[in-house]
C-alpha cells in the first residue's frame, strides 16, 4: 500500500545521465510532494541540522527547528553534544525558546519539571500534590528527554530523524576517507566567519547547483578568471556523494602578500593548490583547502523556503580577525552570486510543460547523481 497519497514519476530520473531527466517540477512546487519528500529523504538519512560551534561551551543550548520539529541543540555537561526534541514529557512545552548557558537544571515554564543536561528527569514538584513530588506512576527513568540520533563530522551536526540509518560512519565511509588528510582540529573563526542567506527557492536547486562547475563563466566570473572552468573535475559517487574540485586554489593572501591563514598539517602535496567541493546529500555542501575549510548547512523551510547557514574554518585558533573578515567577505560574494540562478530555476519550475530538464552527460553528471540519489530514495520510502 502506498504511503501518501500522491505520487510523482520519478522512473527516468533513474536513467543513466545520458538520457535521465530530471526530478519532476512537482518536486519543488508543490508542498504535498514536499511532505513526501521530507519524509523519505529528509527524516530518513543523516541530514544536517547545524553546526557543534553554535554551542561552543559546557551547558550552551541552542534551540533550532527542522521541518516544523521544535529540536534542542545542547552541550552537556561532559561536553558531548546532543540533540533532544525541545519539549517537556509532561505536557508538550517548549523548555528553551533562546539560545542559552544552562547553568543547573533544563526547567519547563509550565510547570517547573526540570531535565539534567544528559536528558534525565530530575525534579517533578507538586506532581502528587501540593507538597508531593513524586507520584508511584510517574517514573523518571522513563520520562527522560527525546533524543534524537545525531553525529558530529567536520563541525556539522547531522541527525537521523527516524532513527533507522545505518551509522553515519557507514554510510559516509568513502567521503571520510576522501577527506581523511583533513581529520584534524578545526577552528571556527567566530562572529565574523559565518553568515546566512534566505533562499526563495527548494534546498535541492542549491545542492545541484553547488555540485556543477558549468556556471562559474557565466554566474562568476571573476572566480572564472583565475579558477577556470577548464581547471575544474567532476567528483561522482553514485548513490553516495558528488560535486566538484579545482586544480588551481590559490591560498589566501594578507595584505603583505604572505599566507594569510596556516595549512592545515601534513597535507600531501595534491592540496598544495587543489581544492574540493562536496555535496554531503541531502542538504549539507562542504568545501576543503589547504588553509581553511567552510561548511553550509541548508535549512529547508518550506517547499520554496531555504536558509543557507554558512560557517568558515581554520587550522589555528589564533587568525587575525581582519583576515577571516576579508575572507567571509570574499565567500559571501561568490556566494550571493549564486542567488539569482537558484531562485530562477525555481520560478522555472512552475512551467507545466517542463520535463524535469537534460543533464549534460559531461558537466552536469553530479547534480545528476544527486538527483538518482534523492529518486531512489524517495522510491524506497514507496516501497
Amino acid at each position: 500500500m502506498a504511503k501518501h497519497l500522491m505520487t510523482t514519476n520519478i522512473s527516468s530520473v533513474q536513467r543513466h545521465v545520458e538520457t535521465a531527466n530530471g526530478l519532476p517540477n512537482a518536486h519543488y512546487i508543490d508542498e504535498q510532494v514536499f511532505g513526501e519528500e521530507s519524509e523519505a529523504v529528509l527524516k530518513a538519512t543523516w541530514a544536517g541540522l547545524a553546526v557543534g560551534s553554535d554551542v561552543p561551551k559546557l551547558g550552551d543550548a541552542k534551540p533550532v527547528s527542522f521541518l516544523g520539529i521544535p529540536l534542542l541543540l545542547l552541550r552537556d555537561k561532559d561536553d558531548n553534544l546532543r540533540v533532544f526534541e525541545n519539549i517537556c514529557r509532561h505536557r508538550g512545552m517548549q523548555l528553551v525558546t533562546e539560545a542559552k548557558t544552562i547553568e543547573g537544571a533544563i526547567r519547563c515554564p509550565y510547570h517547573s519539571w526540570c531535565y539534567s543536561t544528559e536528558g534525565k528527569l530530575i525534579s517533578t514538584p507538586h506532581v502528587g500534590g501540593a507538597g508531593h513530588n513524586t507520584h508511584p506512576n510517574i517514573v523518571k527513568e522513563h520520562l527522560g528527554l527525546n533524543e534524537v540520533r545525531s553525529h558530529v563530522w567536520r563541525d556539522v551536526v547531522f541527525i537521523n530523524i527516524t532513527g533507522d540509518a545505518s551509522e553515519f560512519t557507514e554510510v559516509h565511509v568513502d567521503l571520510i576517507a576522501r577527506w581523511s588528510e583533513f581529520d584534524c582540529p578545526i577552528y571556527h573563526g567566530g562572529v565574523d566567519s559565518k553568515f546566512e542567506l534566505e533562499l526563495t527557492a527548494n534546498y535541492k536547486l542549491a545542492v545541484e547547483n553547488y555540485c556543477e562547475s558549468y556556471h562559474l563563466p557565466w554566474v562568476h566570473p571573476g572566480l572564472n578568471s583565475y579558477s577556470r572552468l577548464e581547471d575544474h573535475y567532476n567528483i561522482v559517487e553514485y548513490g553516495k556523494y558528488s560535486g566538484q574540485g579545482t586544480l588551481v586554489y590559490r591560498q589566501f593572501q594578507a595584505e603583505d602578500g604572505t599566507a594569510a591563514f596556516p595549512d592545515f598539517p601534513d597535507l600531501s602535496e595534491q592540496w598544495n593548490e587543489g581544492a574540493e567541493y562536496i555535496a554531503v546529500y541531502p542538504n549539507v555542501l562542504l568545501g576543503v583547502q589547504r588553509d581553511h575549510s567552510y561548511a553550509i548547512v541548508l535549512e529547508p523551510r518550506a517547499y520554496n523556503k531555504t536558509v543557507e547557514h554558512i560557517h568558515f574554518y581554520y587550522a589555528s585558533d589564533a587568525t587575525d580577525p581582519k583576515n577571516r573578515s576579508v575572507n567571509t567577505k570574499q565567500w559571501k560574494e561568490v556566494f550571493e552570486e549564486d542567488i539569482f540562478v537558484v531562485q530562477g530555476m525555481q520560478s522555472g519550475r512552475y512551467a507545466p510543460s517542463f520535463d524535469g530538464g537534460r543533464f549534460s552527460p559531461v558537466m552536469d553528471e553530479p547534480t545528476h547523481c544527486y538527483h538518482d540519489w534523492v529518486a531512489r530514495k524517495i522510491a524506497m520510502y514507496r516501497g
